[in-house]
């Protein structure tokens, strides 16, 4: 028994010791603060003091055994909660070991029984005062324990927010004691953040959630308590208030008489929090900054979802309040978003869906946009829960506008492409004091939503979904009208869908072009056009969008629809149209898609005059990249030749057609050659000859196309220009010498169309040469040799001032990846240095025996024999060269050349000739080769004449 005595004793002594040494750190903590400690404190410590009331503490510990051993755990939770609060452990891992504990350390306390039920089995009177005391001080500790952590570091705050789901878990604890400390830690928290500058609570948008839905408890002291905390918490809200804090200390350091009114004087009182959803809203979303309102949002959708029915209809009431007011406060709608899509995407009877779908109608009233590209983002094709939020977004009318906007935005984009990151997470540590922030509602839906994107198949793209959309919400009179708005954009961009989902892969394909046409049809019904949808379903419209081949003619039979019908969006569609085309680069298809569409608009609207601000556009396209914008241009302007011709600035076209002469297209070039000759061919001839030179010397470079279609048609168009400016012979000289070479040389092309094409214009040449035709051109007396030597002949005689051109141009093509074009140079080099000899400087011979030196390697035998002659005959001309070289440029200006007739040096008929003797018997050949001489002998006589 006096074992049981001294051990009753010491464990009293001992509780005593160390309350007293707790209160002692505890005022020693508190004091620099200026905070005064509750006034039970004194009591407690005049209890601790006399010696009298120690004999009650131990019968009293016989009694309420269970009482004491929370009081030891108590001290001994506070020791260690207060002993890591003064140490340098990192601040992540102290909070978490300050939070277990202080969770053991609540349950504890609040899971006693309450004071009536302990006065109840106390069996002496006198111990009804001690064993109060005792109640008031377990109660007071645990309050001290967490006025010291506060009054550290603010951002503790968020034990209170645990405290509550600690309270709402168990129904048991004491919870208008709970709620009462909150409130006063609270109260202390509001006093002391006064005058500072900078305060870090980030948990406050989820307590003042809990606290919101705890003002509308049963319990109206629980009602009382809440309301009290709500108070004191919105106060230290406004303090955190950044700019408020700026104008606190401004306001300190300012003079009296420049003081104004103090922003930060209430204008609430706790009383109005008790049972009213509309204050508490009001308040909440004028003083709650932005990412605090985002985590009081999520907080009361996790009471919607998560909680009693009961209080889930307190939290969607109170939540819609919040968003049909402040909404537009809320920055991570996207996020809340996908959290009510995961939500609905359970199949469960208790899942509020009605209340989930009403959020998703109020945050498109404040931030559609976000509420828009969230949706976008979900696979496609998209589930019933999706299609459920997509209905909730088209009962929201006054955001109809902006809804279509957005989507028309993604539609715009090509599948594929990457729309951009998200906005970056908020950082997991604060700056100030390296703290958890208190972002882990926010922190788990961005993991959620990460995860639900890294399981996205990449081919999922929200354009498809944008689509799918589009069909739900034209079927809303408040959408109808509103796309009506973005008719053009919205009519160009589904097309141009139609044609990228047929591109992707066969996978889904039906399912993407399906609700790319069907809202397509439906925007064109909803616009008036249902004659227009029923003539394109006659067409069999929509099939040819399935391939790709056949898109562009798709789109012409939309186009050309519409104009049949003369739809009443013209103007705005028009305007869209020529908009799109003066934007810049723009991708491939939306580039032809704009063409088509516009041009098969003109044809149909304007014929004559031509409006001349589309032929700034025309010049633009000609030159596009994009081979068929440019093939579309030019027909489009082929055809309007007669008008064209008509307008002032047709000068400034024509030249854009020369510069797509370049193009790497050959089927450009083919179809700038045919626009160019329609043009010209009705071109005034003032203009004409203006132009006639340039044009010209365009055609030289396709005169050694690869496209063999190209070659020919740009000479046969050269002897074309010729012919009609005959009367500007005088300013052609220059052009013709330049383009003699390729037409001598072209003779003996592969390609029979060339060929044709180079004797036509050689002998409209004829007269440039003081002949009158060229009878050796003609199949039945062509012979390559006698036509190279009466032309060369003609040349010496007409244009020996040109003869360096002639000759480094043939050079040139000594280098020819085509042998024929090698053969055929040397040939011509050959007489052009026998025919030329007395006109020929030294260094233009070095340079001819530098280039044949080449030509003697060549891979084939029969081209390297004729260089070896040519060269061999070089060499003979370089030792006849006697006369200087101012003799002989004044011999190749003032002096009559005469005609040399001589005979052939490599008896060579030509390729052509040779296919076309090949099927020809001796004798036949013998006569047809003396006409051949004799034709050839009396055109040197007949230019002989002239030239005497």
């Amino acid at each position: 028994m006096s074992t049981e005595s001294n051990w009753g004793e010491f464990k009293v002594i001992t509780l005593i010791s160390i309350k007293c040494n707790l209160e002692l750190y505890s005022w020693n903590s508190l004091a620099p603060t200026e905070c005064k400690l509750p006034e039970s404190k004194d009591h407690l410590a005049c209890m601790y003091l006399r010696p009298s009331t120690q004999h009650h503490f131990w019968h009293m510990e016989k009694i309420n055994t269970d009482v004491w051993d929370i009081f030891c755990k108590l001290l001994s939770h506070q020791t260690m909660i207060l002993a890591i609060n003064s140490s340098y452990v990192d601040p992540l891992e102290q909070f978490d070991t300050q939070l277990k504990t202080a969770e053991e350390c609540f349950k504890n306390v609040f899971s006693m029984p309450d004071i009536e039920t302990l006065k109840e089995r106390q069996m002496n009177p006198d111990d009804l005062e001690d064993i109060e005391q005792l109640y008031q001080t377990i109660l007071t500790t645990f309050e001290d324990t967490l006025l010291i952590l506060v009054s550290k570091d603010l951002y503790k705050l968020q034990l209170l927010m645990e405290m509550i789901i600690w309270m709402n878990r168990e129904t048991h604890y004491l919870q208008e004691r709970v709620m009462n400390i909150i409130s006063r830690v609270l109260k202390y928290s509001s006093r002391k953040i006064k005058g500072c500058t900078s305060i870090d609570a980030p948990c406050m948008g989820q307590l003042a959630a809990e606290l919101a839905i705890l003002c509308n408890h049963e319990n109206l002291p629980i009602v009382i308590q809440s309301s009290l905390a709500m108070y004191y918490l919105l106060c230290i809200v406004k303090y955190q208030n950044e700019d408020l804090c700026t104008y606190v200390m401004m306001d300190l350091q300012a003079p009296e008489k420049y003081k104004c009114f103090n922003p930060l004087e209430n204008d609430f009182v706790p009383t109005m929090f008790q049972r009213n959803n509309a204050a508490i809203a009001m308040y909440v979303g004028k003083y709650l900054p932005s990412y605090l309102l985002n985590d009081f949002v999520y907080g009361l959708l996790k009471k919607i979802c998560n909680s009693p029915l009961k209080t889930a209809k307190k939290a969607a009431t109170l939540l819609k309040l919040v968003l049909e007011d402040h909404g537009f406060k809320v920055t991570r709608a996207a996020h809340i978003v996908d959290y009510i899509h995961n939500q609905l995407t359970i199949e469960s009877p208790n899942t509020p869906r009605q209340a989930l779908l009403q959020m998703v109608t109020l945050l498109t009233r404040s931030c559609p946009q976000k509420v828009v590209f969230q949706l976008l983002d979900y696979m496609f094709p998209v589930d019933s829960s999706v299609l459920e939020m997509w209905k909730a977004v088209s009962s929201e009318p006054d955001s109809s506008s902006l809804v279509m906007k957005t989507i028309l935005t993604v539609l715009k984009g090509k599948p594929g492409e990457v729309e951009g990151s998200r906005t970056p997470k908020r950082f997991s540590l604060d700056d100030t004091n390296m703290m958890p922030v208190t972002v882990s509602l926010m922190s788990i839906i961005s993991k959620v939503c990460r995860v639900t994107s890294s399981n996205a198949p990449l081919m999922t793209t929200t354009k498809e979904s944008a689509a799918q959309a589009l069909c739900i919400l034209l079927s809303v009179p408040e959408y109808k009208k509103a796309a009506d708005q973005f008719f053009p954009e919205l009519l160009i961009a589904l097309i141009l869908q139609l044609h990228y989902n047929s591109e992707m892969k066969p996978l889904l394909l039906y399912q993407r072009v399906v609700f790319a046409q069907e809202a397509l049809r439906l925007l064109l019904r909803s616009s008036g056009l249902q004659q227009v949808d029923n003539a394109l379903q006659k067409k069999d419209c929509w099939n040819h969008f399935s391939n790709t081949i056949f898109h562009h003619y798709g789109v012409y039979i939309i186009a050309k629809t519409l104009s049949e019908y003369n739809f009443t969006q013209f103007p705005e569609t028009l305007q869209y149209l020529y908009k799109l085309s003066l934007e810049g680069p723009r991708r491939t298809e939306d580039s032809v898609t704009t063409v088509i569409f516009l041009i098969e608009l003109l044809n149909n609207f304007f014929k004559d005059p031509f409006p001349e601000e589309f032929l700034a556009l025309f010049r633009t396209w000609v030159n596009d990249p994009n081979p068929t914008v440019s093939k579309l241009s030019l027909q489009k302007i082929a055809s309007m030749s007669t008008v064209i011709n008509k307008v002032s600035n047709a000068k400034e076209l024509i030249l854009c057609i020369v510069d797509s002469f370049s193009s790497k297209y050959k089927t450009v070039i083919i179809q700038a050659l045919i626009t160019l000759r329609k043009l010209l061919s009705g071109l005034e001839k003032v203009m004409y000859s203006f132009l006639c030179v340039r044009i010209a010397s365009s055609y030289h470079f396709l005169m050694d196309h690869v496209s063999e279609a190209s070659t020919s048609m740009a000479i046969r168009h050269f002897g074309e220009l010729l012919k009609e400016m005959n009367q500007y012979s005088w300013m052609l000289k220059p052009a013709v010498v330049k383009a003699v070479v390729p037409l001598i040389l072209f003779l003996e092309d592969t390609e029979i169309k060339v060929v044709q094409a180079c004797k036509y214009t050689l002998n409209i040449c004829a007269p440039y040469f003081k002949c009158e035709t060229l009878p050796l051109l003609q199949d039945e007396f062509y012979h390559y040799e006698i036509v190279v030597l009466s032309i060369c002949n003609c040349l010496f005689n007409n244009y020996g001032i040109y003869i360096s051109e002639v000759v480094y141009t043939t050079l040139g093509f000594l280098k020819h990846c085509s042998s024929y074009l090698r053969k055929a140079a040397v040939i011509l080099t050959g007489y052009l240095a026998k025919l030329g000899s007395n006109l020929l400087l030294c260094d233009e011979i070095e340079v001819m025996l530098k280039a044949m030196e080449k030509v003697l390697r060549d891979r084939d035998p029969s081209i390297r024999q004729m260089a070896d002659f040519t060269y061999m005959l070089f060499l003979k001309v370089a030792k006849e060269v006697k006369d200087s070289r101012l003799k002989r440029y004044l011999r190749r200006v003032f002096t009559s050349y005469q005609f040399k007739n001589m005979m052939l040096l490599y008896n060579y008929r030509g390729r052509e000739a040779a296919e076309y003797y090949k099927h020809i018997n001796e004798d036949t050949l013998e006569c047809m080769e003396n006409k051949s001489i004799d034709y050839s002998e009396s055109l040197l006589e007949l230019s002989n004449t002239n030239i005497t």
